[in-house]
């Protein structure tokens, strides 16, 4: 299925902000230039703006335009309130990221992981772990847990890959929410084994549960990062009273 026009607006935006051929503090385009240059109606524009907005890259300003207030970081930063792929993490950080899958195989949950995931007991499950690289340091350690109901297919290849691309581009899920901790905890054998750790004795740890658009979980994971290039980012707006 073919991407939302204003999908296509919004990621060519996003790396113009990225890469900074729009400044920091720089207006956008007006709404009338961004019509003519994408050649698409006024509410395509407004929705990719939106996007932006709620994703941390302007502030659209009440008739004056769109403020670019966006800063390039020099620790990879993943998102907390958006959900992307490392792949796509990757990218926006522009840096080099690659993926060795350690683990791959087909499980069955007991009480243990039901307790520890959300999965019932009984649910047939892909277990994949993964040791994520940037500019090639291991850096990141993935425990990943997926319905495999909800991902027939998958194999080590894509998983070395991008399972979010298979899950969308493939097998055609949508994607819609996840639950998120973040929290700080001592490092494990396993973590050692493969990251180099310079004397930290504890990592970054990013739990989640991902929900498809009928709500049904069909991913559980653990991220474990190392905490000299750890940097989550989010967006938070005041609510008025």
């Amino acid at each position: 299925m073919p991407k939302a026009k204003y999908t296509h607006i919004y990621q060519d935006l996003k790396e113009k902000i990225e890469t900074e051929v729009y400044s920091y503090q720089e207006m956008l385009p007006s709404e009338n230039t961004l019509v003519l240059e994408y050649d698409c109606s006024r509410n395509t524009v407004r929705r990719a703006i939106s996007e932006l907005t709620a994703d941390g890259y302007v502030q659209p300003m009440h008739g004056k335009g769109v403020r670019n207030i966006f800063r390039p970081v020099e620790q990879a930063a993943f998102t907390v309130g958006g959900i992307e792929s490392f792949k796509e993490s990757s990218v926006r950080n522009r840096r080099e990221g690659s993926t060795q899958v350690l683990q791959f195989a087909e499980i069955t949950a007991d009480e243990k992981i039901e307790k520890k995931t959300g999965f019932q007991k009984g649910t047939l499950l892909y277990y994949i772990q993964r040791l994520r690289f940037l500019n090639g340091i291991p850096l990141i350690l993935d425990h990943n847990y997926f319905l495999k109901e909800a991902a027939p297919g998958l194999t080590p290849e894509i998983a070395s890959q991008s399972v979010y691309e298979y899950l969308e581009g493939t097998l055609g899920l949508t994607i819609s929410t996840s639950k998120r901790t973040l929290t700080v905890e001592h490092v494990t054998q396993v973590d050692e084994k493969y990251i180099d750790l310079k004397g930290y004795n504890c990592m970054a740890v990013i739990t989640s549960q991902t929900f498809d658009v009928n709500g049904i979980q069909f991913e559980y994971t653990q991220s474990r990062h190392h905490p000299d290039f750890f940097r989550f980012q989010d967006v938070a707006t005041r609510k008025m009273h």
